[in-house]
């Protein structure tokens, strides 16, 4: 499982970020398919994208003049998060990715989450409020008119987009001001810590993440738990790097979907499955599903 999720993980990036001619010039690809989305974190500035971020585009659509609803880019997260949930963040993010081969680094004693997550878990919830919606002026029409998440804080627009033009072009890196060494700063804190604690910008900044939470306990895609297989041995929440019980596993907001409690499972209790028919909870006490099982 930790294979395969690499693999997508690296088509999936290299696939999105494919357009080598942006990074050997320094110039950002402008062509038809920027007018779509890809469902992860990946930064439209950055020279290689061939697609544009969800947020960005939620962003610069909420920036246009007057109210206007964002129907397409609420729609689209609507269909990926229906869809999968967070499991986007587990197997198609580029910046995810980034902060998994951070972790591996074997340095420091390994955390699964900072001190006083129950709080700073809401963070991200916070980020989603004041800096996508209020800063992109949804809730105050017209008050301050900018991609706030962009241009205060995307670690990801910093690392796979600022970073890569700077690099290639020499006026942009004469432009370089306060503000980019702020996101800068932002950017290396947070890869620092990903070499200690597991995801710390998923786990606790990410809006993206929070949208796409927002769907995992009713999302097509989920981890099944076979509870009444289940010998209760610990390996699945062992195994989990956000320190999610078995309760949990998919349903939570938190659960990324790496599928690494499904490995872990010695009596495979746990699997990967799409739920196609959910009904009322019988009199038996248990959901009547219909599923259809990837493993």
């Amino acid at each position: 499982m930790k294979k395969l999720r690499l693999g997508v993980q690296l088509i999936f990036t290299i696939v999105t970020n494919g357009y080598v001619y942006g990074f050997l010039q320094g110039k950002i690809y402008q062509g038809n398919l920027k007018y779509v989305c890809v469902p992860g974190l990946n930064c439209y500035s950055c020279p290689g994208a061939v697609g544009s971020c969800p947020l960005g585009a939620l962003q610069a659509l909420l920036n246009q003049r007057g109210f206007q609803v964002p129907f397409g880019a609420l729609g689209f997260l609507f269909l990926f998060g229906s869809f999968l949930g967070r499991f986007v963040c587990g197997w198609l993010c580029p910046f995810g990715l980034v902060q998994d081969l951070l972790h591996k680094i074997p340095l420091f004693r390994k955390r699964k989450r900072l001190p006083f997550h129950r709080v700073l878990k809401y963070g991200k919830y916070v980020v989603l409020v004041l800096l996508v919606f209020v800063g992109s002026s949804f809730l105050f029409g017209g008050f301050a008119k900018f991609p706030a998440f962009c241009k205060f804080l995307c670690p990801s627009g910093t690392l796979l987009g600022a970073l890569p033009l700077l690099g290639s072009n020499e006026v942009l890196r004469s432009q370089a001001g306060g503000l980019f060494f702020w996101k800068l700063g932002v950017l290396l804190f947070l890869l620092l810590l990903s070499v200690k604690v597991y995801r710390p910008f998923c786990q606790y900044l990410c809006p993206l993440g929070a949208i796409y939470g927002w769907f995992n306990r009713f999302s097509l895609v989920q981890i099944h738990w076979e509870e009444e297989r289940c010998t209760s041995c610990g390996a699945c929440e062992r195994a989990c790097p956000v320190g999610l019980a078995v309760e949990e596993i998919s349903r939570s907001p938190e659960c990324i979907r790496c599928g690494r409690c499904v490995g872990a499972c010695p009596g495979k209790c746990l699997h990967f499955s799409a739920i196609v028919r959910r009904e009322q909870e019988q009199p038996g006490g248990r959901d009547n599903c219909t599923e259809i099982n990837n493993s």
